[in-house]
């Protein structure tokens, strides 16, 4: 007899087969017993029929506690009237671990409570499906970038500066110096396509912001591609089609959590049509302006400017050449106007916001020395990046796409908070 699977079953349909699988939830009478299996791989009923297994299995059925781990051996069957599309009619179930009390039972959680249990909230519909797209996501990553001929580098995760100017970090003593966590991977990425030519890092980084918006985020995960040779034009193209292959990948392999998590494939679907729209920072002030919003060339947007210039469009777009006031040192200033520098924010539909930012860097040694200078950096902390423009430099672009918001933008959650792989999530609870 095969041990296999739920997410498995479609291909042992008439077969008796034996699952391990915790007890989700169930309902009954005196001659049935439904049982919700879950096994890490998706959710399914089995029936358990009293005339068919006799009193004492029948009598384990009805007893088994919520997330009671067992075994359970039955026939598979196809059911047109189930989401899943199979049930098992069981034959025989064993016990292998009791639970009793278990906290999170089949009612509304609010949010603190879901966040004080999430080691055990990790075992519900909502981050069930939330973690495997976001495993998704990750794969195609990399085949994305392996594809597209790049090479992985890892950027250090203690650091001695702060790489952006900020000072929301969080600080550390490293053997009597202060050292901190880092918030970016992109100037050691800058190094690494001086090497390789095309390079992209993946890892943890940190910001010490006491928000609870779900912009901002104390621990995340950013993917920091860095392409030597290349303009803001073909950065940008190289950003579309990534976004592009990562929501296919998720439409191509996740369509059972998409349906789990109420999420519109169609709509997602629409975001693969390239290119997106590249609307220039003076344009987007403008529309705003016209659209009554209250501001002035110069600001940064927040989340009401974002949400209308994506919704505008019902598309993701880029929103090109911002400030260099807003902007961090390294960007390069536009050839023509020294008040914006060649940058681009991909703004993401359905008010989530920016998901990617990015520039073409300047390569002028004198010039970003005196930036440094002006953003009152540590000249020390930059001399082997300021040394990248001494031995060769070239034109190069890059950019940084945050794991967790393009998550929730792909999964259509509301909330993907801090401490991943245990989320703070969301606000359509279904435990």
């Amino acid at each position: 007899m095969d041990t296999i699977r739920i997410e498995d079953v479609k291909d042992y349909v008439g077969k008796e087969v034996r699952i391990g699988a915790w007890l989700r939830n169930k309902r009954g009478s005196g001659k049935l017993q439904f049982l919700q299996l879950r096994d890490g791989t998706a959710f399914m009923q089995a029936v358990v029929v009293k005339a068919d297994v006799g009193e004492e299995i029948f009598a384990k059925a009805k007893e088994v506690k919520q997330e009671t781990s067992m075994y359970l051996i039955g026939t598979i069957k196809e059911d047109a009237r189930s989401d899943f599309g199979y049930e098992m009619d069981v034959k025989d179930l064993v016990v292998v671990g009791e639970s009793e009390g278990y906290p999170i039972t089949p009612k509304e959680h609010g949010t603190d409570f879901l966040m004080d249990h999430r080691h055990l909230y990790l075992r519900h519909i909502q981050p069930f499906a939330v973690l495997r797209i976001r495993n998704t996501i990750i794969a195609a990553t990399y085949e994305f970038f392996n594809q597209e001929g790049f090479i992985k580098v890892d950027a250090p995760i203690l650091t001695g500066s702060a790489p952006e100017g900020t000072t929301e970090l969080f600080s550390t003593d490293y053997f009597d110096t202060k050292a901190y966590m880092s918030q970016t991977g992109q100037l050691y990425a800058e190094a690494g396509a001086m090497a390789f030519g095309k390079v992209f890092t993946f890892g943890p980084t940190f910001r010490a912001e006491k928000s609870k918006t779900r912009r901002h985020l104390t621990e995340f995960w950013m993917i920091e591609p860095e392409m030597a040779w290349m303009d803001q034009d073909a950065s940008l193209e190289i950003q579309e089609r990534y976004i592009a292959y990562l929501i296919q990948a998720v439409l191509d392999r996740n369509d059972y959590e998409l349906d789990l998590l109420g999420r519109d494939k169609n709509l997602l679907a629409s975001y693969t049509k390239l290119p997106y729209p590249r609307v220039s920072y003076d344009d987007a002030i403008k529309l705003l302006q016209e659209n009554n919003f209250d501001v002035e060339w110069g600001v940064d947007f927040g989340s009401p400017e974002e949400t209308f210039l994506a919704e505008h469009f019902a598309s993701p777009v880029f929103i090109t050449n911002f400030p260099k006031a807003i902007k961090a040192f390294y960007m390069k200033r536009h050839p023509t106007r020294d008040d914006i520098v060649i940058s681009a924010d991909l703004l993401a539909p359905e008010g989530y916001g920016e998901i990617i930012g990015g520039s073409e860097r300047d390569t002028d040694y004198d010039y970003l020395k005196a930036r440094i200078e002006e953003e009152g950096l540590d000249m020390d902390e930059y001399a082997w990046y300021l040394d990248l423009r001494k031995y060769g430099s070239v034109p190069h672009s890059g950019f940084g796409l945050g794991l967790e918001r393009a998550v929730t933008w792909i999964t259509g959650e509301e909330h993907i908070r801090e401490a991943i792989p245990f989320p703070r999530t969301m606000t359509r609870l279904r435990p």
